[in-house]
């Protein structure tokens, strides 16, 4: 029986078309360790060929990056720095003061007790001059005190009732009989 080659040792390589210089430059390598072990760890010696090195600490950018210095001299005034931290100072103090205002005095006292439990109060109860009957009473509004002023209303019939339903408005003039007086246009 023929030996079975392991499908990832396979001696013909597969390779995308642009990886064939890349295969090439690994392709003396590839014979110490399988295909699976290259797959799994990858080519040894490419980038360095001290195995044992350690990797640097230092970047490229950091070797080359020089801090940017100031100019050695001063660039503003004693007064104007005084100046401003004066001014922050002033603004940190209203804002904080602003911030931790004192809470008033809170008074507990209802509308009740301040006005209708004050002492020597002696509640009043006026007099009926009339007797009324609020199931049967027209209710008095500023409307119905002033119904003779508003425009567009129809005629009243009942003075003490001015806003009741009225079918004057639509009945022709022809089939007001009942009336013997035709209302006045104004």
């Amino acid at each position: 029986m023929a030996e079975q080659q392991n499908p990832l040792e396979k001696t013909g390589r597969g390779c995308m078309l642009h990886n064939w210089v890349e295969e090439r430059a690994v392709a003396p390598l590839d014979t110490q360790k399988t295909r699976l072990q290259l797959l799994k760890q990858g080519h040894g010696g490419i980038l360095t060929m001290d195995q044992d090195s350690k990797m640097e600490t230092v970047t490229t950018l950091r070797a080359s990056y020089v801090p940017p210095k100031g100019p050695g001299v001063r660039l503003r005034g004693i007064r104007g720095e005084l100046l401003e931290k004066h001014i922050a100072e002033m603004m940190r103090d209203e804002v904080q003061a602003e911030l931790n205002t004192p809470s008033p005095e809170m008074d507990y006292c209802s509308t009740t007790q301040k006005d209708f439990c004050v002492e020597g109060f002696v509640p009043l109860t006026p007099e009926t001059t009339q007797v009324h009957d609020y199931k049967t009473d027209e209710a008095v509004t500023f409307w119905s005190e002033n119904y003779q002023r508003i425009q567009g209303v129809t005629a009243v019939q009942n003075p003490k009732a001015p806003f009741r339903r009225s079918a004057l408005f639509s009945t022709p003039i022809s089939e007001r009989l009942d009336e013997i007086e035709l209302p006045p246009d104004n």
